[in-house]
């Protein structure tokens, strides 16, 4: 962003109950209305499928050692950085604004993702502790590993081993230049690890009618 670029965060559900760290760094107060209002609608778009945004963290998330949904959400929302937010938008809408912004999207990575390329996303950061093989077209995705046993499991899926800042071989900053600089690789033609697998051509998944987290 300080080199004019624009990162887009997503996944409203996964920032439930940590959006007041969003809305505080908004640039205006219409900014973070908005943020707000999508809230709300989750609420509502939850509320008549029969389900509930203050829900209990999957099965995977416990065994990752989550306890509560806003535990995760805290998480998510430090994916988001420290930038000021420009500008929130809806599904799939153009991003314009240049900087930190926010789409509204569900958690569901293939519709979330979806929308954050149909709003003009160039590179998708897929952050994963977990593991997913998630590739992307026409937009790259590089998979960052939250911890190197990931890694070792997966090494052919992942594009780089962020784990390495908590075992100690990396500081924050080393790994985000690294990070940084494939991005930039990766927009001049670099293939990520999906590409290279020839993957990424079947996750063009609009969000759908019905109750899609």
């Amino acid at each position: 962003m300080a080199h004019g670029g624009t990162a887009i965060l997503s996944e409203t559900p996964e920032v439930y109950g940590a959006e007041h760290l969003l809305t505080r760094r908004a640039v205006k107060r219409e900014v973070g209305q908005k943020l707000v209002d999508r809230i709300k609608w989750w609420e509502h778009y939850t509320e008549i499928n029969e389900g509930e945004m203050n829900n209990n963290p999957s099965p995977g998330n416990k065994a990752g050692g989550l306890t509560t949904i806003l535990e995760k959400s805290l998480g998510a929302v430090a994916k988001g950085g420290t930038s000021n937010l420009e500008a929130v938008y809806e599904y799939a809408e153009p991003v314009t604004a240049h900087g930190f912004v926010y789409m509204d999207t569900p958690g569901y990575d293939p519709v979330s993702a979806t929308g954050q390329v149909a709003g003009g996303a160039n590179i998708i950061c897929f952050t994963t502790g977990r593991g997913s093989a998630y590739g992307c077209a026409p937009s790259p995705s590089l998979k960052l590993a939250t911890n190197s046993a990931l890694w070792q499991r997966q090494e052919e899926d992942m594009d780089i081993n962020c784990g390495e800042i908590v075992d100690g071989t990396a500081s924050i900053q080393e790994m985000g230049q690294r990070i940084f600089e494939m991005v930039l690789a990766t927009a001049s033609g670099a293939q990520s690890k999906s590409e290279q697998h020839g993957y990424g051509q079947n996750e063009f998944v609009p969000w759908q009618v019905g109750a899609v987290m």
